[in-house]
């Protein structure tokens, strides 16, 4: 049984079990208030499947693709829940929950998933169908591309405005069956530099 926390877009918390599924989700698409909500989710998300901190095997997290500022907050967030409660961090790529739960809702073909990443951009994945694992496959990115030069897509194009934390935590659940972890790395897919570099500082003279 996982918990699972996602703010790459919005901000979504689920409790999930391989058997029993998703067994409560709580969350907002307001892209803006992550850090003021996320420890509310986390506890409506527990109460609502009746599971206490203890019963969970690990936290998943979403790593993007998404915002520098949103994208912290819910992976600072799962990474700490899992530290605090002693069980492992799962890093799942935010843009393969939606696929997977694209494909599972019967859903066929090529698809692209298209997130916003702010300064009149997309961040574009390509996925084609589910494998042997029940896991998506996905086929290229996720990357940067400007709004009005997104590739065309071969299939469905799908514009994705939240990300449910209930999928991310299912594709931890099914790669841990499968012995396919990690999914991904732990390390934030922001897409792009930051906009503050450090500073080189004074030349102390001797």
């Amino acid at each position: 049984m996982l918990l699972a926390i996602d703010t790459s877009t919005g901000t979504s918390v689920a409790v999930v079990d391989r058997d029993g599924g998703i067994l409560a989700e709580a969350g907002t698409d307001d892209t803006m208030r992550h850090a003021e909500v996320v420890g509310e989710l986390i506890r409506d998300a527990l109460a609502g499947a009746g599971v206490r901190p203890a019963d969970l095997s690990g936290v998943a997290g979403g790593m993007g693709p998404g915002p520098f500022t949103g994208l912290r907050v819910g992976i600072a967030a799962a990474h700490a829940f899992a530290v605090g409660i002693g069980r492992p961090f799962v890093p799942v790529v935010s843009h393969d929950a939606v696929a997977w739960a694209w494909y599972r809702a019967g859903n066929e073909g090529p698809l692209q998933v298209l997130t916003d990443a702010r300064r009149r951009e997309f961040a574009v994945s390509g996925y084609d169908g589910l494998d042997d694992d029940d896991l998506p496959v996905r086929v290229d990115g996720p990357v940067l591309s400007p709004r009005d030069d997104v590739p065309d897509a071969v299939g469905t194009r799908l514009e994705a405005h939240y990300v449910q934390a209930g999928a991310v935590g299912m594709l931890a659940e099914l790669a841990f069956a499968a012995r396919r972890l990690p999914l991904a790395e732990d390390a934030p897919l922001y897409l792009r530099a930051p906009d503050v570099t450090p500073s080189a500082g004074k030349r102390v003279l001797p």
